[in-house]
């Protein structure tokens, strides 16, 4: 099944966002290349997908909720093998307990700069999760149902490393805001698997 694309990214874009993508000429910006892991696994019999809060620091993301994941390295044969090993890099999971099911659509993130690149992955096991400490702040396990929820859609005002007090569309997951690119990124996830499950 092919993927939604860049159109399910759009709503949970900020208004914001979408005004500068429009107008941003990406290429010319010579974004930066990293990639992120969406791993599915089983936990009391039920699918969860794990996402984890950056600590507070002085930079764009500070004590954001994302998706396990970082920059290209130039040792990494290609995108996937950056999702993988940055997913055990961050939360411990090792590299070959998981499978890569499928690429999804490309962000680009102003801010910082770069070009993400999301992947579907999963592992059989329920992972015993082993944080970095100066990546990872505290691992977030999310129930899928919990995801694919429209109730828990919201928008919300926040500051951001862009803009101060805007309103911007959110995930609000088990008490953890979710906004932006990981946002974004969800959002396809959930129109695909919606798409699936139909």
């Amino acid at each position: 099944m092919s993927v939604p694309g860049e159109s399910s990214h759009f709503h949970m874009a900020p208004e914001l966002r979408m005004r500068e993508l429009h107008q941003l000429k990406i290429e010319e910006q010579n974004p930066k290349k990293a990639a992120v892991l969406m791993l599915f696994y089983p936990k009391n019999e039920i699918t969860h997908l794990v996402l984890i809060l950056r600590p507070t620091y002085e930079g764009v993301h500070s004590g954001q909720v994302a998706l396990p994941g970082g920059r290209v390295e130039d040792t990494d044969p290609d995108f996937e093998h950056t999702a993988l090993r940055e997913t055990w890099e961050e939360v411990g999971v090792p590299m070959e307990a998981m499978r890569v099911i499928k690429p999804m659509t490309k962000v680009y993130i102003p801010p910082s700069n770069f070009w993400v690149y999301p992947y579907i992955g999963s592992t059989m096991k329920t992972p015993q999760f082993i944080p970095q400490e100066d990546e990872v702040a505290q691992v977030i396990e999310i129930p899928i149902a919990k995801l694919l929820d429209d109730a828990n859609v919201t928008s919300q005002k926040l500051s951001t490393s862009y803009a101060q007090n805007i309103k911007v569309p959110v995930f609000n997951l088990d008490g953890y805001v979710v906004w932006g690119a990981t946002a974004m990124m969800l959002s396809e996830l959930k129109v695909f698997l919606k798409g699936v499950l139909e």
